[in-house]
């Protein structure tokens, strides 16, 4: 499994790649230190996973996200983050990232989800994902980004093509369930979890259930 590392502080460039290359099955193949510097090496080295610092001078790791998902699609993106970035952890989600970390997680935690998004997996963590919900709720609307009449009416025409089900399925992926969790909380099978999540992707013309997830907590459901 090859990773690149992205962060604009050479500590956290290095400590990572330290911890990342004790584990057996993983080569950290090059670091960088923007959006900008992480595509060009994607473009390069093609790394499996990238693991994306968000706020960085220069390009920031939203937009290098963006570029770099745009040209390599199939490169899995986890984003580094403090609690304090909640709008940019939104836009991120949005481009395609699996999921997102806090920089000051366990190093075990941090190779987990490594694995977790190189398997197809997202990282969304209950506890953030709460706190996002929160903040979202404080950030004043731009003009441009206040949602028309008709678009309240898009959201509300799609919700309606959800049974109960899948509304209680996708409000529990906005809140960073796994389908385990999901489950044992709605007190069904995995498998029947996962054609739920199908589902609702389907239905609300989503890429992945990151992005269903993002929908629950932008929707508030």
């Amino acid at each position: 499994m090859k990773i690149l590392i992205v962060d604009d502080q050479r500590l956290m460039r290095e400590g990572l790649a330290t911890i990342i290359g004790l584990e057996e099955g993983m080569e950290v193949v090059g670091t960088a230190v923007d959006g900008r510097d992480a595509y060009n090496q994607v473009i390069e080295l093609r790394p499996d996973v990238v693991l994306m610092d968000i706020r960085m001078p220069g390009m920031d790791g939203v937009e290098g996200t963006e570029l770099i998902l745009r040209h390599v699609p199939e490169t899995k993106v986890l984003i580094l983050t403090t609690f304090d970035d909640a709008e940019l952890i939104f836009r991120a989600l949005e481009k395609g990232v699996q999921g997102y970390l806090l920089k000051d997680l366990p190093s075990e935690a941090i190779v987990s989800a490594i694995h977790t998004v190189y398997n197809g997996g997202t990282v969304l963590q209950p506890d953030i994902t709460a706190m996002l919900l929160r903040e979202m709720k404080k950030i004043p609307e731009r003009p441009q980004d206040q949602a028309s009449p008709s678009r309240l009416q898009e959201t509300s025409d799609e919700l309606a093509l959800l049974t109960e089900r899948e509304k209680e399925v996708l409000a529990r992926l906005g809140q960073g369930f796994n389908n385990k969790e999901i489950a044992e909380s709605l007190s069904i099978t995995e498998g029947t979890v996962k054609n739920h999540v199908s589902n609702v992707i389907a239905k609300l013309g989503l890429r992945d259930r990151t992005q269903a997830a993002v929908y629950a907590v932008r929707h508030s459901i």
